[in-house]
């Protein structure tokens, strides 16, 4: 259908959800797949942690985290569930795109990348973004959030890439759209169909195509510091472990939104943290995975 049709075409519940069942786990964590986040500049560790703790929290089975060189000892520490590649930073504490080479093995090894969680240099992350082509693997789902939006933003054909997946929020849709969001629905289609990605916003996923699939909202204490990182995370994870980008975003939308409810109903209607929330994916997972109620 035309990107600018607006059209919600099912909503997801669980039971949607079982009629798509995830990939078989496999045994081991290479069964269950690689997944690379590349983020965590000087500033901010904890996003790229987050998003890699959310990784593993949906099953997938091995985390590298790519972040600055200066964080890096303290990210090893903080998260030893992880393999940690310094990241070569600039003066100001950004990391620099070149550092992009230093990673180029586990970028190709891996089965899904994020890049974005914590970056905060919007030119170094587009030189980052320049150069992923030449070192990722065709079959890699890539995964881009926070300031990779931005880099991306206006230049759709940049990455040259068949699987990828968008988390933006609505300001970073809007800089992706090059214009205010007006009419959400209408307008993640026009992003899903220039950037020729699968793109979660909001509770809505959209493919290329335009086809749109809505998740329940998971209520205001999602919008918190890191929210984000987790569902990219969670994204990734589900990439990884096999999920063509639709079947990855739809299940990691739903999942975190699921966990923002049972939080809300736990703890408050806001107020929980995004660490919580990771923490929230695997019980959510289990309870979709289970049979019906």
């Amino acid at each position: 259908m035309p990107a600018t049709e607006r059209r919600i075409d099912a909503l997801v519940d669980a039971d949607f959800l079982r009629a798509w069942p995830l990939p078989e786990p496999g045994a081991s964590k290479r069964a269950r797949g690689d997944v690379l986040v590349v983020g965590g500049a000087a500033r901010s560790p904890g996003a790229a942690q987050l998003a890699g703790l959310a990784a593993l929290r949906v099953g997938a089975g091995r985390l590298t985290l790519a972040v600055g060189s200066s964080v890096a000892p303290a990210v090893a520490v903080a998260v030893p569930e992880c393999g940690v590649v310094p990241l070569e930073e600039t003066a100001g504490g950004h990391i620099r795109g070149r550092a992009l080479k230093a990673i180029a093995r586990d970028v190709r090894a891996a089965d899904a990348v994020l890049l974005g969680p914590g970056l905060d240099d919007i030119a170094e992350t587009r030189r980052m973004l320049r150069r992923l082509p030449a070192v990722i693997a065709r079959q890699t789902t890539l995964v881009l959030d926070a300031y990779a939006l931005g880099a991306l933003a206006g230049r759709p054909g940049l990455t040259r890439l068949r699987r990828r997946i968008l988390t933006p929020n609505a300001e970073e849709a809007a800089v992706l759209l090059g214009k205010r969001i007006r009419d959400l629905d209408r307008d993640l289609a026009t992003i899903a169909h220039r950037y020729a990605a699968v793109v979660s916003c909001y509770g809505r996923v959209v493919a290329p195509n335009g086809r749109m699939l809505l998740v329940p909202d998971g209520g205001p204490g999602l919008g918190t510091s890191g929210s984000g990182d987790a569902l990219a995370g969670a994204i990734a994870g589900l990439a990884a472990r096999g999920c063509e980008p639709l079947q990855a975003a739809l299940w990691g939308t739903y999942l975190h939104t699921a966990a923002g409810n049972s939080l809300a109903r736990a703890v408050a209607s806001v107020g929980f943290l995004a660490s919580e929330i990771v923490a929230r994916l695997a019980p959510e997972l289990a309870a979709v995975e289970g049979p019906p109620t």
